[in-house]
């Protein structure tokens, strides 16, 4: 908690996956599905869009990781293609999609925290 009593913190909600709002609802519906409304307080999750925003980090962080380690394996220990394939498939998947999660959870609750809209033209 931050702030004001019953704030709930961006990293806090973004790590537990769930509501920025009230911190008890569950964020997502599936394995990356954000869910349309807290089942707590009924906030319109839908509204929080991100768009590629996680995505574009998530590729980033993913192969900061596992480009190196790869590459280290391959200079160090020179293995088959099948040992690289059989290691490094599973291993981005799996960070892919816990990268993918915190960082759509984490803009989520930056985007209800800060009041974020999209953005409009005077015209």
């Amino acid at each position: 908690m931050t702030g004001q009593p019953g704030e709930v913190s961006p990293l806090r909600a973004a790590l537990a996956g769930k509501c920025p709002q009230c911190g008890r609802g569950a964020l997502y519906q599936g394995i990356l599905s954000l869910s349309d409304r807290c089942t707590s307080c009924d906030l319109d999750l839908a509204a929080l869009d991100q768009g590629d925003g996680p995505a574009a980090f998530a590729i980033f962080i993913v192969g900061f990781i596992v480009m190196p380690l790869a590459v280290w394996l391959s200079l160090t220990i020179a293995p088959p293609i099948w040992v690289h394939v059989l290691l490094w498939t599973p291993l981005t998947f799996g960070l892919s999609i816990l990268v993918l999660r915190l960082i759509k959870s984490w803009l989520v609750a930056a985007q209800f925290k800060h009041k974020a809209q999209e953005g409009q033209l005077d015209v």
